[in-house]
């Protein structure tokens, strides 16, 4: 099968490499030097994926597309693929909401499993399996970061991911749901202290949930991104003086990207907890991971590349039902939820569950 992965950066390159042994894989960019990293384990094919048409044209030569685009990108990119009648995955941050799209990939005959990487999506993906092991579920909560372990001043965060994507996170505002009904709220309207696992950060309320919004009925649902204490009221007070604007972003980023540009392992951690009730007992249900870099990929490209790939697989042995689909409906089925958490931890992405109490609560 011919495989497109839109995108050779980091993820890119980290799902091309995963699926290099199966598929026929091409890698598409606008950079050379991108494509240049990528062609020893698959070939590279220039691609501008502002020109719509021209990537309409593309897409018609191959029977599924990864993309791994900024989220700027997103939303045309998956509207092309509809138009080139094939199958994709994405993993992109993109503002709009793709299940308008829903009925033209069902008159397509054409599967879009959106959101597909770590979070959204793996996060998706087990809140989804929560959802389904509890009766009525009260409250949920996705804790999620992606750090640098030797974190570093002034910024103490490392880019790992689009330099824009990160800005727009704290720019967009976030949608939760509070008592039981869905609101948005300012992502710092509230910076706060958690523990996840072994860790102490600080934390932000952040535009994750998307599709869980529409999926999941519960009182409270909300996704908090993690952060080293003493990055967030940087960039609070930065956006506050307007630097985070539009028209001021591209300039803000060349003062502030390479001050979050240093070597450093990276990490990945996620808990993802749901409370409520089952046959009408108090019940959590909780699951956490824990992610580094290694093999030569970031832990951010590895756990959003690798959930990516191990969902194209199923998209391509045709596992899924035509039309856009949200990542949590693969979490809701017993079958696809264990096929990629075995996947992932074949690869050394691990996940832990627990009942009632996280791992090592007395």
């Amino acid at each position: 099968m011919k495989v497109l992965v839109l995108g050779a950066g980091n993820v890119g390159k980290a799902i091309a490499w995963d699926l290099r042994d199966e598929f026929d894989v091409h890698v598409g960019d606008v950079s050379e030097k991108r494509l240049r990293a990528v062609s020893d384990f698959a070939t590279p094919v220039q691609v501008n994926a502002s020109d719509f048409n021209g990537l309409v044209e593309t897409m018609k030569n191959f029977e599924l597309v990864v993309g791994a685009l900024p989220g700027r990108f997103g939303y045309q990119s998956v509207r092309a693929a509809i138009k080139a009648g094939v199958d994709m995955v994405d993993v992109s941050f993109m503002p709009e909401n793709p299940l308008e799209l829903r009925d033209e990939a069902e008159k397509a005959q054409v599967t879009v499993i959106f959101d597909a990487g770590f979070a959204p999506g793996l996060s998706h993906i087990l809140m989804g399996r929560i959802w389904n092991e509890i009766d009525e579920l009260r409250e949920g909560y996705i804790y999620v970061g992606g750090l640098p372990k030797e974190p570093r001043p002034p910024l103490y965060y490392r880019i790992t991911w689009s330099p824009k994507d990160l800005i727009e996170e704290y720019t967009r505002p976030a949608r939760v749901i509070r008592d039981g009904e869905v609101t948005s709220v300012d992502p710092f309207e509230e910076i706060r202290e958690i523990t996840v696992g072994d860790f102490e950060f600080e934390a932000f309320v952040s535009d994750g949930l998307r599709s869980l919004l529409e999926s999941v009925r519960a009182e409270r649902l909300e996704e908090w991104t993690l952060r080293w204490p003493g990055h967030l009221e940087k960039m609070k007070v930065l956006r506050e003086l307007g630097f985070f604007k539009e028209e001021h972003v591209d300039k803000t980023l060349e003062v502030i990207a390479p001050l979050m540009t240093y070597e450093s392992p990276d990490f990945s951690i996620m808990q993802v907890v749901g409370r409520g009730t089952l046959d009408g007992e108090e019940k959590e249900i909780g699951y956490l991971l824990y992610d580094e870099e290694k093999e030569g990929f970031t832990s951010m490209a590895r756990v959003t590349g690798f959930t990516a790939a191990i969902v194209a697989r199923l998209v391509a042995e045709k596992g899924c039902i035509f039309g856009v689909i949200p990542p949590e409906i693969l979490g809701m089925r017993i079958d696809t939820f264990t096929r990629i958490t075995e996947e992932l931890a074949e690869r050394g992405i691990k996940i832990e569950r627990w009942e009632n109490a996280p791992p090592g609560d007395s």
